[in-house]
């Protein structure tokens, strides 16, 4: 999951002195979300510091009232087979429903899969290749008509048409038709545009997926919105995603791109048929606005209940946020991100490994974490590249010393260069998007932290509206010389192939759109990840996970910053609220409901 899935450009801290000061001051004004930090919101609901971080808040059943989100980013679509970005996951979860789905609990317990249309998980066969579902009496569409497997399938083939409905998640696809024999829907020569062979329909309550390759993590995919049905007589292909066929608990009444929608209850959704959605305001809301600072201004002031992005407050507004009088509002959780630099191993002289230890041991971890806005508003520091809510993660697990060394050390850094045959450093250029002012400030921290070690880097700011073809073109690279690179990743399901694999896998270097930076081609570790997507036990397919990560902290290719942390506003009138690890940290949605 690249970072554009939840972005919105907020602006860099004016000084990492005054940044701290206010943390420091906020933190003064009622503990880091003690049971004693609390207060009555203006609704009467109750509210803390950090109260909705892996617990439930203001639980609640009463239904009623209108939820009303605001944004600085639009979605990108609102149709399921194409919308990426995670907010608009967390959002589809109104109007669309799977086969399977995440658990409406908090934090970790939040990514356990559950039955969502179907009746239960999945009957798994064939040594993991037949996955076999039966449909729940009773799930229907807006207008009343049952939904059958048969849409479903439909709805599956439609990620194949992506000359028509390209942006959304293709992991469907490589798993069901790796050789990419089927043509999608659009393009389908049966009489009924169902002719994927590796989905079986025998009848309009169940469905069988064939895979020609067994997949540990196909049911991840399953729970994502790529896999809801669509029925055929309601798909308009590009245009679905004005205006999607609700099987949810709510229905889209409107959507402007660029200004909001409003969503209203789906008469013919049935609670009995749904153990996940609370489904509790009668109407949902949202307001688009391309000014972030007023966003939070009116956030901040109770004319709205919640940022639809969950990007966090912007540095304009911090300070009022975490006002002592207004921090009972603000969550601090972890995103599920991290932010790092990454080293290609074909940019020299990043192809010796001890240069690139040097960079690791050298930099100043402390400063990259201040650059992003200290432990607050940034994020801890990282020391591995598994996020603690990803299986097989052991945020424990340091091996360059990071914590012992959080300013960096600068001894062993020459130590390394001296290793690799630069004793007196070395000339680089670290690359860094343009429109990402936080990842501007981390590469000149980053700058001067190495400078101190003798290796001279320069910073290339390149557009950042045109990543894939810049930094995801190994060629490009190459030629532009840039040693580090400085991005953000965050899963695309919580296991470590919706988390790793895009990034360290080998066989995953693409000569455009590519995420393995560092062109870390290591056949051991991708053995581990077929090891662990072949195994039928989770603990051991994490095992195998925790070993690849180790891995890759032994061939140094990249360098972590922060496990970011977001300062999220929870309005008053919020009740059901807790963070999801599931949704990267950001709010349950379809649990929420308000005081009216």
């Amino acid at each position: 999951m690249t970072t554009h899935r939840s972005s919105r450009r907020r602006q860099a801290a004016a000084s990492a002195v005054i940044v701290a000061a206010l943390l420091s001051t906020a933190a003064c004004g009622g503990g880091d979300g003690g049971s004693d930090d609390k207060d009555k919101g203006s609704a009467g609901a109750k509210i803390a510091f950090n109260g909705g971080v892996g617990k439930v808040l203001n639980a609640s059943t009463k239904k009623g009232g209108t939820l009303k989100f605001i944004g600085s980013q639009d979605f990108d679509f609102l149709d399921p087979q194409r919308g990426y970005y995670g907010f608009m996951w967390d959002f589809a979860r109104y109007y669309t429903r799977q086969l399977i789905t995440y658990k409406a609990e908090p934090g970790k317990a939040s990514t356990e899969l559950v039955p969502d249309m179907a009746s239960g998980l999945a009957e798994v066969s064939d040594g993991g290749k037949t996955y076999k579902y039966t449909l729940k009496d009773g799930v229907k569409w807006e207008d009343g008509q049952p939904v059958t497997t048969k849409d479903i399938k439909y709805g599956i083939e439609r990620i194949w048409a992506q000359d028509v409905l390209s942006g959304g998640p293709i992991y469907l696809q490589q798993v069901l038709d790796p050789e990419g024999k089927y043509k999608g829907p659009y393009k389908d020569t049966s009489a009924d545009k169902l002719g994927l062979s590796a989905i079986e329909t025998p009848d309009d309550k169940t469905i069988i997926f064939k895979l020609p390759k067994a997949n540990s993590d196909f049911e991840q995919m399953l729970a994502m919105p790529s896999a809801t049905p669509v029925r055929q007589d309601k798909d308009t292909k590009e245009k679905y995603t004005l205006k999607p066929f609700s099987n949810g608990p709510y229905k889209i009444d409107s959507y402007t791109p660029t200004k909001g929608a409003e969503l209203s209850r789906n008469p013919n959704w049935d609670a009995a048929t749904d153990d996940v959605r609370k489904a509790l305001p009668d109407n949902i809301s949202v307001t688009l606005t391309t000014n972030a600072d007023d966003m939070d201004k009116r956030l901040i002031a109770g004319e709205y209940d919640l940022d639809l992005n969950a990007t966090g407050v912007g540095q304009a507004a911090r300070a009022e946020a975490l006002n002592p009088k207004n921090r009972n509002n603000v969550d601090n959780p972890q995103t599920g991100f991290i932010r790092y630099a990454v080293m290609p191993t074909d940019v020299a002289p990043f192809d010796n490994i001890e240069c690139r230890k040097a960079v690791i041991v050298g930099a100043d971890h402390k400063s990259l974490q201040t650059a992003r806005g200290g432990p607050q508003a940034g994020g801890d520091i990282a020391t591995n590249m598994l996020p603690p809510a990803i299986g097989g993660a052991d945020p424990a697990y340091d091996p360059y010393e990071v914590k012992k060394n959080e300013n960096g050390d600068v001894a062993a850094a020459k130590e390394h260069l001296a290793a690799c045959g630069k004793p007196n450093g070395f000339k680089t250029t670290i690359a860094v998007r343009n429109n990402k002012p936080l990842e501007i400030a981390t590469a000149e921290s980053l700058q001067a932290s190495l400078k101190k070690v003798g290796i001279d880097a320069q910073i290339d700011q390149f557009d950042g509206a045109q990543t894939s073809g810049i930094i995801g073109a190994p060629d490009n690279v190459r030629k532009k010389g840039y040693g580090i690179i400085i991005m953000g990743w965050g899963a695309d399901f919580p296991t470590g192939q919706g988390f790793s694999q895009p990034l360290v896998d080998g066989r995953f270097i693409l000569d455009s759109g590519n995420n393995n930076f560092s062109m870390l081609n290591d056949p051991a570790i991708n053995k581990l990840f077929d090891d662990a997507i072949a195994a039928t036990d989770i603990a051991q397919a994490n095992e195998f996970y925790k070993q690849m990560n180790q891995k890759v902290s032994e061939a140094a290719v990249y360098l972590p910053f922060t496990h970011e942390k977001n300062l999220i506003w929870r309005g008053s009138r919020l009740t059901n609220v807790y963070t999801a690890d599931a949704y990267n940290g950001r709010y349950d949605y379809a649990s929420l409901g308000v005081v009216k």
